[in-house]
């Protein structure tokens, strides 16, 4: 049983409209296409339903949604522009929790899996992770579930047993060794690390970067608006030292405080005009069409108590981690590699990380 959880769309005046989301389907088409004909066939529409549409809302909003030109087509106005950016900055921040809950509802109704053992992930925001929670469920033998955490907090979470694995990344290099000394004191001798991938971070921008952003230290120039990520997040935590790699101050930088949760946030932030940059993953650029800086190579790895490991649901987990299916997704994301994919290390009393070079 698959379950589709949406937020509602309410819209008041003098009476109260709900935005049909066929709506937001069609002007993302009419914005891909630029012609109505073409986007009311990708919407799963009528022409007529098309235009009735925007006609409806056109008049409910008082302004067009649409510019239509002889020789230029259909165009998204700038009121089209953007409510049609308000829905995929909703659809960043809320996927992933309406996601989990969705699939929290599905096994409870669905009589197969209703028994179905359950495995706790809480994990920093990675692309590949809702992926692995459709394969395990296609299994019927065990469902994951999965709450956004950042690194820092998603493995104190594991040591206090609050999650069954912990889903956090560290940096190739010099970088990345502050940052895992870190996350080792939130592990112990017992626990163990399985990889996941290997993945880009850099800055996420306008198309054709049109501020010439190359480096962290390009932030705090004046006008440049950047969006981060939140509090113990890797992420922040990536952008912390490359700041102080540079010898920036955090104060000196245009929206350092503005937080967002997942990468795919930032990249709508980004996208809908509201800041010049943010850091993040290569994939939330290209899901959103916009440009990307590479600054840093980094390992993503859930992190369990070997005692987890060694019951049947979390060898099944590795054993789709190993599998043709799961690398598949891992290529198909840009910037990300399977590399040593479903592989589980374990930890030293020294140097923690240097096994894992």
């Amino acid at each position: 049983m698959k379950i589709d959880l949406r937020p509602v769309w309410r819209f008041g005046r003098d009476k109260e409209r709900e935005l049909d989301y066929t709506a937001l389907a069609l002007l993302e088409a009419i914005e891909e296409t630029g012609k109505l004909t073409q986007a009311a066939r990708a919407a799963g529409i009528s022409h007529r339903h098309a235009w009735n549409l925007i006609e409806g809302w056109t008049e409910f909003l008082g302004a067009p949604l649409v510019v239509i030109e002889r020789g230029r087509g259909t165009q998204l106005s700038e009121l089209g522009a953007k409510l049609l950016w308000a829905g995929r900055r909703a659809k960043a921040r809320l996927d992933p929790e309406l996601e989990n809950l969705a699939a929290e509802l599905a096994d409870s109704l669905h009589g197969q899996k209703a028994h179905a053992p359950v495995l706790r992930i809480h994990a920093s925001h990675d692309f590949t992770l809702p992926h692995l929670r459709r394969l395990a469920g296609d299994t019927h033998k065990v469902s994951l579930d999965l709450r956004y955490r950042g690194s820092a907090e998603a493995l104190i979470s594991l040591r206090k047993g609050s999650c069954d694995l912990a889903g956090f990344h560290v940096s190739d290099g010099p970088l990345g060794n502050a940052a895992a000394e870190r996350y080792a004191q939130a592990l112990g001798d017992a626990h163990r690390l399985v990889w996941i991938a290997t993945r880009v971070q850099g800055l996420i921008v306008a198309p054709g970067n049109p501020g010439a952003l190359r480096q962290v230290r390009d932030l705090a120039r004046p006008g440049i608006r950047f969006v981060n990520r939140q509090r113990d997040s890797g992420t922040r935590i990536l952008l912390d030292q490359l700041l102080a790699s540079a010898g920036i101050e955090a104060a000196a930088i245009d929206g350092y405080e503005t937080e967002e949760h997942t990468h795919a946030a930032v990249a709508a932030f980004v996208a809908g005009g509201m800041a010049d940059a943010g850091l993040g993953i290569e994939a939330a650029a290209v899901q959103f069409a916009l440009g990307f800086v590479p600054l840093a190579n980094e390992r993503y790895y859930l992190a369990a108590h070997k005692d987890t490991l060694e019951k049947p649901e979390a060898k099944l987990l590795v054993g789709l981690l190993r599998g043709d299916a799961f690398h598949d997704v891992v290529t198909e994301l840009h910037g990300e590699r399977a590399h040593r994919t479903g592989e589980i290390s374990a930890l030293r009393d020294t140097a923690p990380w240097n096994e894992l070079t």
